[in-house]
């Protein structure tokens, strides 16, 4: 059967048999970094299409239909169009700054890549802190918002930063706290700790009320995180233009658009893993039959599906609920999120200790 483990041991049982351990190492790199971009091209032109039929959906329309089947290539003109079109830096910009900033946010995207399991045995960095790894480095990407922000010379601009850095920083807490809680249930900052742990059963099920509300606060706290409606008071057109972006256009604005759409996919397959057995197929307890029967769907389609479900769910955020305002966003997160992360990290706790949990 179909699988990603076999693909990557293939390749290098060929390389080994032809080259030395160095060149081998080499080539593992470089192929590590082209098969990253590649899929950072293929997901931001596929949640580009899916995010615009999802809004055709809700308002009940069509959505792209003309370039392609079901307008599949809609967002390979727009990328055509973005690749072709100037990049204008301001005068009165801070030229380094400016031109790093969109670098420095996709930089950071890929760098969170390296932890995430995306099918059994197939991981670019298995490291024993992963999830420790993804939260801290993923943190950084509010360095390039705010640097795009101030280096712009744009007082709208400015103003979109410095939203974003204070709802980033305050939404990472209680996005941390619900990642604490199943660290917790599991006992290893592992990836794949986590992952085998949900063997017999995901913890979205095995964990309680505890664990439902832990995601229920994860999946908003990461909706606020990568500046997606109802929490885009950072890119708010009506107020602020385009937010942080404001003066970029060409590849630096798409390198930007792009990196929001990577990020909505690390922190869906960082929830995927965590609460839903990441690419551990469905498993019940001692029903040998019915595991054996979900053990012949490939992995890859496991965890994959898991995460455009949970994309979908952000999406549907965005189409549902009205854009809050600054107060009543960092209101949400000090006022009620924290404290109810805080009390669930608490009754989690209790019930690791007393064993309470599937």
């Amino acid at each position: 059967m179909f699988s990603l483990e076999g693909i990557t041991k293939a390749i290098d049982t060929w390389l080994n048999a032809h080259f030395n351990s160095t060149v081998v190492l080499l080539a593992e790199c470089v192929l590590v970094g082209v098969a990253a971009i590649a899929l950072f091209a293929v997901l931001g032109l596929g949640l580009v299409w899916m995010e615009r039929k999802v809004a055709a959906v809700m308002q009940i329309r069509l959505g792209p239909n003309r370039l392609g089947p079901k307008g599949i290539f809609q967002t390979s003109a727009d990328t055509l169009k973005l690749i072709m079109k100037e990049g204008l830096t301001p005068d009165g910009a801070d030229k380094f700054l400016f031109n790093l900033a969109p670098f420095i946010v996709m930089i950071v995207a890929m760098l969170v890549l390296a932890p995430i399991s995306f099918a059994k045995n197939f991981q670019i960095w298995d490291i024993n802190i992963g999830v420790l790894y993804v939260s801290a480095v993923s943190s950084l990407s509010v360095i390039g918002i705010l640097m795009a922000g101030w280096s712009s010379n744009n007082k709208y601009s400015l103003l979109g930063a410095m939203r974003s850095g204070a709802q980033i920083v305050s939404y990472e807490l209680s996005a941390g706290l619900a990642i604490i809680s199943i660290v917790v249930l599991t006992g290893s900052l592992s990836i794949n700790d986590i992952i085998q742990s949900q063997q017999n059963g995901w913890w979205i099920f095995k964990g309680h009320i505890p664990a439902i509300i832990s995601f229920i606060i994860f999946i908003i706290a990461v909706t606020a995180e990568t500046n997606r409606a109802p929490f885009d008071l950072a890119e708010a057109e009506s107020e602020l233009t385009a937010g942080f972006h404001t003066e970029y256009s060409g590849m630096k604005f798409a390198l930007f658009f792009l990196a929001e759409y990577i990020n909505i996919f690390i922190v869906c397959s960082i929830g995927a893993t965590l609460f839903f057995g990441g690419w551990m197929p469905l498993h019940i307890g001692n029903w040998e039959a019915f595991n054996h029967i979900m053990d012949f769907i490939p992995s890859s389609i496991w965890f994959f599906g898991k995460t455009i479900f949970l994309i979908f769910l952000i999406m549907w955020f965005r189409w549902t609920f009205p854009r809050l305002r600054v107060d009543q966003l960092l209101n949400l997160e000090w006022k009620y999120l924290l404290p109810i992360s805080l009390f669930n990290l608490l009754l989690m706790t209790v019930v690791a200790i007393m064993g309470w949990h599937f």
